[in-house]
């Protein structure tokens, strides 16, 4: 039934509208989703059998909760998209400054316009997307910013004596009553200003300034905060912790799959990129890789975490740095190469926190480090492993590749070439082309040129080949070519 046109408390008594706390409302919306099979949390990946059950089981039992995990792991947007659960509309008493509800109403004001008007009271109508407060927890905030306080001018205006509780201009929490409120970095709060919420998540009444007075608020909290926190900057007091019902565990996506969905979701890429790019699906996976290959890195902060941030820019630019060269050389269309990925340095160094041996070597560095490990953890997926010690008289399935260059100066792969040349010169290494046939011979030809730049990348990790960086691209050659660079 729609209710939205009622007016009056009158009208809405006579309807028979029923009032629900809005940890009711949360929950039995929940139920009747779950027996639908509707998706609750739509757009969260990697949490199907983890993180998202805990957050139903906490719902269900109509508890306080904290998300408690590294940065970038959802934590904030699985409480904003618990609004979705919460009832299209709720009536309020017009006027209220905390959103009263019209049968237990709180606040003063609300309290005598009932007694004054009774049934003829007039009702209005708040949306969920209306019930959702957000706070940073940051040193600077006060118990005045969270619960409210005296406020003189208010008072000079009214000619009101400070006893009277007319005087009091509520914080965001009264302000987000019968609302879903969240606290994010918990741990960043004074622990004075943490203790301020006691009353609220045990008793659900708030005190200010000494004022008697008892408001019964009806708040779904949701907080966040990092592991880092507890030792960087503080901590969430005991008793508190003790009064938030669920502590939830959120995580990294575990399989590069998963990451893949999210970073695709997130990219938020321009029609003229999707259009005019072609982006190898091996392209992707490497993108997702570098952060594996980040989280287990001996030079990168693991308690800091490196955020699914980090790969959503990444694809970002890597996919700006084909459109840069293609713009450039007049092109319409292009397709990403591997050695695009330099142009994702940048998005790897702002999102990681160096431990003093990354200091030493230099975010740049660390980061062209990160891009090799992912491909070199992919390359032994898709050919044959090399070995660090081969046999001598055998035969092994980059000797070819090895051969051609020994025969050769090498190649040189510019940034700025046009598709065409680029091509050109991949194709003079006719036994890459072998190689792919025998090993990937389902490859599609518009990857045929991504993958063959991966077997010199490969080969070069390997120590097979070698690899510089020069001014405007990358050079090639072999091992006996790198030894005479280095010793001229």
């Amino acid at each position: 039934m729609d209710y939205t046109r009622i007016k009056t408390f009158g009208e809405l008594k006579n309807a028979g509208y029923t009032p629900k706390t809005i940890k009711e409302e949360l929950r039995q919306n929940l139920i009747a989703k779950i027996r639908k099979g509707e998706t609750v949390f739509e757009g969260v990946h990697g949490y199907e059998d983890t993180v998202i059950p805990e957050l139903e089981r906490a719902i269900l039992s109509k508890h306080n909760i904290n998300l408690l995990g590294l940065r970038g792991q959802a934590k904030t947007r699985l409480a904003r998209l618990m609004v979705n659960l919460l009832d299209a509309y709720i009536p309020v008493v017009e006027g209220s400054e905390i959103n009263d509800d019209p049968y237990h109403p709180i606040s003063r004001y609300a309290v005598e316009l009932l007694h004054e008007k009774g049934d003829d009271t007039p009702i209005s109508w708040l949306h969920r997307n209306e019930r959702f407060a957000e706070k940073l927890a940051t040193p600077d905030v006060t118990v005045a910013d969270l619960i409210g306080d005296v406020d003189p001018i208010k008072a000079a205006n009214l000619r009101l004596s400070y006893a009277d509780d007319r005087v009091i201009h509520f914080g965001m929490i009264p302000r987000a009553n019968r609302s879903i409120f969240v606290i994010n970095e918990l741990p960043d709060l004074q622990a004075r200003i943490q203790v301020a919420l006691f009353n609220i998540l045990q008793e659900g009444d708030i005190q200010i300034r000494g004022f008697k007075l008892r408001l019964p608020l009806d708040v779904q909290f949701v907080f966040t905060a990092n592991p880092e926190d507890y030792t960087n900057r503080g901590s969430i007091v005991t008793p508190l912790k003790d009064r938030i019902g669920s502590q939830i565990l959120t995580h990294y996506p575990t399989s590069v799959a998963v990451a893949k969905t999210i970073t695709a979701q997130e990219a938020d890429l321009e029609a003229g990129q999707k259009e005019q790019i072609y982006v190898p699906e091996l392209a992707r996976e490497i993108v997702e890789q570098i952060s594996f290959e980040a989280r287990s890195s001996e030079y990168i902060d693991a308690k800091s975490g490196v955020s699914a941030r980090m790969s959503i820019t990444a694809f970002q630019n890597l996919l700006s740095t084909a459109e840069l060269r293609m713009l450039r050389n007049g092109d319409v269309t292009t397709a990403v190469r591997l050695s695009d990925f330099m142009g994702v340095v940048p998005a790897i160094t702002g999102k990681v926190e160096l431990v003093y041996e990354g200091e030493q070597e230099g975010a740049a560095s660390v980061a062209i480090q990160l891009i090799e490990n992912a491909i070199k953890t992919l390359f032994p997926i898709l050919f044959p492993k090399i070995e660090k010690l081969e046999k001598e008289n055998e035969q092994y399935p980059y000797d070819e590749i090895v051969r051609w260059f020994s025969d050769s100066d090498g190649i040189e792969l510019p940034d700025e070439l046009t598709d065409g040349d680029y091509q050109q010169i991949l194709n003079q290494v006719e036994p890459i082309r072998a190689l792919i046939q025998q090993y990937q011979p389902e490859t599609k030809p518009e990857d045929i040129y991504f993958l063959s730049e991966l077997v010199l990348w490969g080969l070069t990790l390997y120590n097979k080949l070698s690899k510089y960086r020069v001014d405007n691209g990358l050079q090639f050659q072999d091992n006996f070519q790198r030894y005479l660079r280095n010793n001229i």
